[in-house]
């Protein structure tokens, strides 16, 4: 396969994705579904937590970041925390009690009732991401996966979005556009009609 060749593949593959996820109800219904637990949890005064690994920990940080700065337009912040950041958090709960702790352990710290906890594996089965989800569901955290097709631990949450391949690039483009949907829809409904009656 030429260089050319491996563009045009890689491209038309994440276009044949996405026209997948389109096309998927179930999807649909799920991203609904988060974006209105995020909403009402904001206007509970309760916060968003994200997590993952690798690429996932990057996708966390990015749409809490969505979160707490902007997305579409001004408007205030809304409090969201990547557990993923701190690495003095990570690596003494990692010594402490181990690696497959340190998002639980974070969400015991931090989590209160009516928080939301979105946790983000390309797999389903990242151990901490699973532990952290027990930990909420002992909280009274609503639980939100973000995962691949294949079945996995994760299809335990309270609301599961699967990304409709089995390839982990493939899986992080589709999350990273899952998340941005969540963040538009989250924005839109708590600040929407204000900004649009500032706007006309």
């Amino acid at each position: 396969m030429t260089t050319q060749e491996l563009i045009i593949s890689q491209i038309s593959e994440s276009v044949r994705v996405k026209e997948a996820a389109l096309a998927d109800e179930t999807l649909r219904e799920g991203i609904r579904r988060a974006a209105e637990a995020c909403t009402e949890a904001y206007r509970k005064g309760r916060k968003t937590m994200f997590a993952g690994n690798g690429g996932s920990a990057a996708d966390a940080q990015h749409l809490a970041g969505e979160f707490v700065s902007r997305f579409y337009f001004d408007r205030p912040g809304l409090p969201s925390i990547a557990l993923t950041t701190d690495t003095s958090i990570l690596t003494a709960i990692g010594n402490d009690y181990g690696y497959d702790k340190v998002f639980a352990r974070q969400v015991q710290a931090q989590g209160c009732e009516g928080d939301v906890f979105i946790g983000i594996s390309t797999s389903g089965n990242s151990p901490n991401v699973v532990e952290a989800m027990e930990e909420c569901r002992r909280k009274g955290i609503t639980t939100v996966a973000f995962t691949g097709a294949a079945p996995c631990k994760l299809d335990a949450a309270d609301i599961v979005i699967k990304a409709p391949s089995r390839e982990t690039p493939r899986i992080q483009e589709c999350h990273t556009l899952i998340g941005h949907i969540i963040c538009c829809i989250v924005e839109q409904e708590i600040f929407g009609a204000e900004y649009n009656k500032e706007n006309k």
